[in-house]
This record gives structure tokens, sequence and C-alpha cells, in this order.
């Protein structure tokens, strides 16, 4: 009877991760070909966190008691997040903000760790105009999301997590409520420092829709492996993503001939077409873990199809770069990110973080 209910808990799950997304999207071959700036609630892929933003949101295979984690795959919940409070702002580019709110709670006699997590984006005021180009009022952009998402230890190395996110969107006078998910799968060999994530995010749909035409939502199926290293303090994580979708390659009516992987020059040839395109499916980051306790830690990234696509021809830049760090002070976690975007800027992450517990135990 003890081997037959995980037995029967692992099928639930894999029953679970297999018909969630198509109930909640209805159609989910509808949803399979969205390419980058053809999906509503786009705001959603942002990063959660300081930390994420410098290692290019790609930590869906780490669990290590970082409540901002779940915002990416709900499966690396554990019993460490539990009391974790963790708020993060960013400064994008033209005055456009974002921040995001994270609160995790383990639930000990149900072995399930939850969390409740804030997101909102604001991008400011805009001046209106007419056809003609009269002025006529202001107008404000901003969008909201509400998340609680749950995980569940099936194995000693195996998790599952599921997120649902109420999304409300308001430009102008258009608005529009929505509905999504994360499903995921963590699976961590601790002899060996390895861990793989496996996670679809932002299934779901839009329940009101800004006009009369419903637009897909950003949904993404996402693979990821971390390795720490064994004698270095240094822990190693390349994501592939869009598992849903092979050819990610941004149609640009400016471009003759496909480019190579990192100069200017011109090759020709459908194999190199193929060859980029498969790159830009991946994200590669690393972190440093410093100290005796690990409070200081630096991070570095690179996302290739970023890269390629914010690269201005003739000019180099660091477009697809990101770096950062993580400095534990007393009872807070400080972290910063930047991420290079393009010539004309990038994006500056500030996040701080704190377990409440550590405030009971220092008498308040």
């Amino acid at each position: 009877m003890r081997t037959l209910i995980p037995m029967l808990s692992l099928r639930l799950s894999i029953r679970l991760f297999c018909l969630a997304p198509a109930l909640l999207t209805g159609s989910l071959s509808l949803h399979a070909q969205v390419t980058g700036g053809d999906a509503a609630y786009e705001f959603m892929d942002l990063p959660a966190s300081a930390r994420l933003q410098a290692l290019r949101n790609n930590l869906i295979s780490i669990s290590d008691g970082d409540v901002a984690l779940a915002s990416l795959n709900p499966a690396s919940l554990n019993a460490q997040a539990h009391g974790r409070l963790s708020f993060s702002h960013a400064f994008l580019l033209a005055g456009t903000q974002s921040g995001y709110f994270a609160y995790g709670h383990h639930l000990a006699k149900a072995h399930i760790t939850t969390h409740f997590a804030l997101r909102y984006m604001n991008y400011g005021d805009f001046a209106g105009t007419d056809e003609l180009g009269m002025a006529t009022t202001t107008f404000k952009a901003k969008e909201v999301a509400m998340t609680i998402g749950a995980s569940k230890q099936l194995y000693s190395r195996l998790s599952v997590g599921l997120n649902l996110k109420v999304v409300s969107s308001a430009f102008e006078q258009y608005n529009s409520w929505g509905l999504l998910g994360d499903l995921g799968f963590l699976y961590r060999d601790t002899s060996r420092n390895l861990s793989i994530g496996l996670v679809f995010r932002q299934f779901g749909r839009q329940l009101t829709t800004y006009a009369d035409v419903r637009e897909p939502v950003p949904c993404d199926l996402q693979v990821a492996l971390s390795k720490r290293l064994k004698y270095l303090p240094f822990r190693l994580t390349l994501m592939y993503h869009s598992l849903n979708r092979w050819n990610i390659l941004y149609d640009d009516p400016n471009t003759e001939e496909p480019s190579p992987l990192f100069s200017d020059e011109q090759p020709s040839g459908q194999g190199f077409n193929w060859f980029d395109n498969l790159a830009r499916h991946f994200t590669l980051s690393g972190e440093f873990l410093l100290g005796k306790r690990e409070n200081l830690n630096l991070r570095l990234g690179y996302d290739h199809q970023l890269q390629r696509e914010m690269k201005v021809r003739s000019y180099r830049s660091l477009a697809g770069f990101s770096l950062g760090f993580g400095l534990k002070i007393n009872r807070f976690k400080i972290d910063y990110g930047h991420s290079f975007q393009h010539l004309a800027g990038g994006y500056n992450y500030f996040s701080v973080s704190t377990l409440l517990s550590e405030f009971r135990k220092g008498g308040g």
C-alpha cells in the first residue's frame, strides 16, 4: 500500500500536467505558434526579482528557499520558503516601472508549500490625440496580476507545482481580464548537485478582451538543467525555452541575408538559419556562491535571442548579457540585477527579501 500511493500520486500529477493546460486554454494548438509581440499580458514574462534578471530569468531548475523562483516554476517551492517575504522593483526603458511582491507559507501537516504574489506594471502617462493629431486628454496604461500557487513533494527527488494567476490589463478605455497558469516539475539529485526543471508557463486565456478579438497568451514550454561544480562555488544553468514552437527567428525585412552567430559578417545558406534558430532557444547563466554561508553571490547571464534581436548593425553592444549580485546583510538579502537590452539602455532591478523567523529569533 505504501508503494501504491506514491505511484498513484505520480500518475495523477502526470495526467494533471497533460490536461490542465488544455482545460484552461480550450485549444492548446491555437497558442502554440505565438511569437514575441503577438500575445496579450507579455509583462508576465518579465523577471520577478533582481536575481532572476541577472540570471536571464532561467532558474526553473533551482529550489533554494527563494520564494520569487515560484514565479517561474511553482515546483521550486519548498519548506525553506516558509515565512519568506520578497519585494522587487524594476526601472525599465522610457520611464516604465514594474514591481513584484511574494510571500511563502509551508503547510507542515499537508506537506505542501504555498505562495502568494502580486505583480504590477506601470507604463506611465500618455498624451491622447485624435485622428488629426489634436490633443485630447491624458491617459494611463497599467497591468496587474495576482498569483497563488502550491508545490508538493512526490518523492525525495521529485516535486510538482501549480500557479494560478488572475490578470488585469488597462490601456486608456480598453480593458481585459485573463486567467493564466504555470504547471511544473522539479527533479533534484543532491548527491550529484544536479537538478532538472520542466514547466509549462503562462497557459490560459483571456476572459474578457480589449475589443472584439480574442488574443493568444504567451504560453511557453521550458526545460532547464542546473549543475553545481564540485570544487568551485559556482552553479551553471542552461535552459531551452519555446519547446512548443521551433521557429522563433524574427522576420526582419531589413535583413537581406542571415547574419553570423556573434559577428556582423554576412554568410549565406539555410544551414546557418537552422543553427541560429536553435541557438536562440537557449539561455545560459552562472552564479558564484561565495562565503561560508554563501552570503555573497555574483551573477552573469546570456540570452542569445535577445542579443540577435537587439543588436545594431555596425555597432558592438552587450545586448543579451546581464549581471548582478546578491548580499546578505543581517536579516535582509539585497539583490541587484542589470540587463543590457540595447544600445539605448537597459533594465535595472532591485530586490529585498527577508525571513520572518529571523526577527522572532532576534527578539523583534
